[in-house]
């Protein structure tokens, strides 16, 4: 039986769970000079432990892919509500060092065309996969704003072919745009907007982290603004910094 679940929903009666008792994405361990990184990335969680909300969604896929019955993953939800964090960090635990190697990653809104899918997509998908220890893991195509996709690409998938040794995660805003034929070899997971405490916490790690003079006010309006986009949230408080926070200062 699923367990009762607050800020997710789960669209698969096909996973059960028991209760737990106890946008260029970049996953390249290279790090630009720390003033040219959008806080956006600089501050993305690295670990699964370190996404904040949503944890239901995150120590359900975490079981399921520990337990190596991982499916194909639909993700989606409003912008800024921590789905493509998810996936990251999962890669980052699955693969380590071989992260690179394991995963493709595509933005729909610029790849979007049935040649990338049927080659890009498809090439990476029939290679084999690297041996890690006595198994051989399963490789990860990341598909972000699959919402933009073509149909024709969409079509073009066929996600099902590829199971054996390859799982798709895509991610999307409005989940109605991907193809009820993707949508039903996909387990769903909603990503609601982040609740105030969450979006409070961690701009507060970024304004200690970046040693920031944020008065109390600024900062409930910042989460107040951020309408439960951390995204958002952080773009806003890189942005406005050096002429709110920096009044007498030449932070650049």
């Amino acid at each position: 039986m699923a367990e009762t679940i607050s800020l997710m929903d789960i669209d698969d009666d096909k996973i059960h769970t028991k209760p737990n008792k106890g946008k260029n994405v970049i996953l390249s361990s290279s790090n630009p000079e720390p003033k040219s990184v959008p806080w956006v990335e600089k501050f993305r969680p690295q670990s699964l432990s370190d996404v904040a909300a949503h944890r239901d969604i995150v120590e359900t896929i975490d079981r399921l892919a520990s337990s190596n019955r991982l499916p194909h993953l639909l993700l989606y939800g409003p912008p800024g509500t921590g789905k493509t964090s998810t996936i990251l960090a999962l890669a980052r635990k699955l693969y380590g060092s071989q992260v690179n190697n394991m995963v493709l990653e595509l933005n729909a809104s610029d790849d979007r065309g049935i040649d990338v899918v049927r080659q890009q997509i498809q090439d990476f998908a029939s290679t084999q996969s690297i041996s890690f220890g006595a198994k051989s893991a399963v490789k990860l195509v990341l598909l972000d704003e699959a919402d933009a996709m073509t149909k024709d690409a969409q079509f073009a998938l066929l996600i099902e072919k590829y199971t054996r040794n390859t799982r798709f995660a895509l991610i999307c805003n409005n989940v109605n745009k991907v193809i009820p034929a993707l949508q039903s070899r996909c387990t769903r997971f909603r990503f609601a907007p982040l609740d105030a405490v969450h979006v409070s916490e961690r701009l507060r790690h970024v304004i200690e982290a970046e040693q920031l003079d944020v008065p109390e006010g600024g900062l409930k309006a910042l989460i107040r603004l951020s309408n439960g986009d951390m995204r958002k949230a952080l773009n806003i408080l890189q942005v406005q910094t050096p002429h709110l926070f920096y009044p007498h200062s030449d932070y650049v």
